[in-house]
């Protein structure tokens, strides 16, 4: 048992630990390059950033690989200190920092680490360094270093034995400034079997696909329809009735009823409670302001703005019978995208809210949009590509506009491919119908889902993958491959990395 204890573990006296904060400690003082250091300018042995310059080395080959289970903090998690130890490392290469995992911190040291010296650093890491905003921020940065990823394993849940179970999804990135002319990358299929792929390239979002950075858009494409924000009042609950506040006012200004609304918001979309709001035009304001309850209510979010420490709320108590961003006249067919939504649903949720309805800030919305649309942003593919660019927050997508819809990438269309998916987007509207009054939370539940509505989605998905492919795509990997080619054929003439140019015209109905 020594000897193989030995074998496997060889430490002797010899051999040395040293015990410190990995983020502040000059790694190469612990791991001294390629060759064992003979000579230093100075007194203690890389006790200080060194300059190769300063080190005589003999001639000696060796390798060293950095391999380390960093802990697991995303930014709102993140201490006082542990923010001041990312500063340190990012604060002169990005002003962005303060948004990355605590784990970006070993990306980096190992990539500085790495310029001196031939290495290959491995990582279990939290996956939100792959996903989302992280990306173009972290990535970038470690490219430039001449780093590209070696090796890795797409996202898997990882639990351990420790008494407080980390319980988190994780992935595994290798790095190498000599990567090789094929790189291997794991993932698991859908019946939790380890797949090799062996490629020629790794992407920072862990596809098999070129080095391509996906940004932010301001606009969406010409044939989408814009995606715009919710509407915010930003009046300490002055504006927004509960079902009975809304009966109690429906009951005493019976002549005026359009100003009283259906509010949806992000929850609202989801589980079906249900929320209303005082949707004021200023030639209505004379009239309802007679009413008691109603300029009561006006005058609590005059008083409420007043008080901001924020000169725009200030401003707007000027007009505190209307919400402070208003993104919809009020009589659009409106189409309610939940910001943020469970990843254990196989598409992303939205409703169809009626025509009148005022949607909150908690959501984005499509005012009326073109019916084609609605069916691509229910489709499988494009929830995958939601999952990879726009990330998570804990355990539920979160979804962003300009970085997720925007940014789509998408075939050009015939207007028959228009009218097959107007049609598709149809049939799951009125799959859904069927079984009123049933919320989209029970009629997304995977282990619930209605077989005809689950029928709709994926002829759906069969329609829009063969405009991309001429067939059905066998998986995930193969869908996201696709999107990241046509990503880069859309953005190859973009003067900008990752930018599309488009319209900015809203497609209406």
């Amino acid at each position: 048992q020594k000897e193989a204890l030995a074998e496997f573990l060889p430490l002797d006296t010899k051999n040395w630990i040293t015990c410190g904060n990995a983020l502040r400690v000059d790694w190469l003082s612990v791991c001294p390059p390629t060759g064992k250091a003979v000579k230093l300018r100075g007194d203690d042995l890389f006790s200080t950033p060194l300059d190769q310059s300063e080190i005589d080395f003999e001639n000696e080959t060796g390798e060293t690989f950095i391999c380390g289970n960093p802990p697991y903090l995303g930014s709102t998690w993140q201490s006082a200190e542990q923010k001041a130890d990312l500063k340190t490392i990012f604060d002169s290469r990005t002003k962005s920092w303060k948004s990355l995992d605590y784990v970006a911190g070993w990306f980096m040291k190992a990539a500085d680490y790495g310029k001196h010296t031939p290495t290959v650093s491995a990582f279990v890491s939290t996956n939100s360094i792959n996903q989302g905003q992280q990306v173009p921020i972290l990535w970038p940065i470690i490219f430039e270093t001449g780093h590209e990823i070696a090796f890795a394993h797409t996202s898997f849940k990882w639990a351990n034995l420790a008494s407080h179970n980390a319980g988190v999804t994780v992935v595994i990135v290798g790095i190498a400034k000599d990567a090789g002319k094929l790189r291997s990358l794991y993932s698991l299929n859908e019946h939790g079997d380890a797949v090799l792929r062996e490629t020629g390239y790794i992407n920072a979002y862990l596809v098999a696909a070129g080095n391509v950075i996906v940004e932010k858009a301001g606009n969406a494409r010409r044939d989408l329809a814009a995606m715009d924000y919710g509407n915010k009042p930003t009046d300490a609950g002055g504006l927004i009735l509960s079902p009975d506040e809304y009966s109690a006012l429906a009951k005493s200004i019976p002549e005026n009823h359009n100003i009283l609304r259906r509010f949806i918001g992000s929850s609202d979309a989801i589980d079906g409670s249900l929320r209303y709001c005082l949707w004021i035009e200023d030639s209505d304001l004379a009239t309802v302001n007679k009413y008691e309850l109603i300029a009561a209510r006006i005058n609590s979010v005059r008083k409420f703005r007043s008080a901001s420490s924020k000169i725009a709320t200030v401003a707007s108590a000027k007009w505190s019978h209307r919400f402070q961003e208003i993104r919809q006249t009020g009589d659009e067919i409106t189409v309610v995208i939940p910001r943020h939504s469970s990843e254990s649903r196989e598409y992303l949720p939205f409703s169809l809210g009626s025509v009148g309805a005022i949607v909150a800030d908690s959501a984005f919305a499509f005012y009326n949009p073109y019916w084609w649309n609605i069916a691509i942003f229910a489709s499988r593919i494009h929830l995958v590509w939601i999952a990879t660019v726009c990330g998570k927050i804990k355990t539920d997508y979160r979804y962003s506009n300009t970085l997720g819809w925007n940014t789509f990438p998408l075939p050009s269309l015939t207007e028959q491919n228009k009218a097959d998916l107007t049609r598709c987007a149809e049939e799951i509207l009125l799959a859904r119908e069927e079984h009123f009054p049933a919320t989209i939370a029970d009629l997304y539940d995977p282990e619930k889902m209605p077989a005809n509505l689950r029928a709709a989605h994926d002829r759906n998905d069969e329609t829009l993958e063969r405009i991309y492919i001429g067939r059905r795509f066998k998986n995930d990997t193969e869908r996201l491959e696709k999107l990241f080619e046509l990503y880069t054929k859309m953005t190859a003439d973009v003067p900008q990395r990752g930018r599309i140019r488009s319209s900015a015209d809203r497609l209406r109905d």
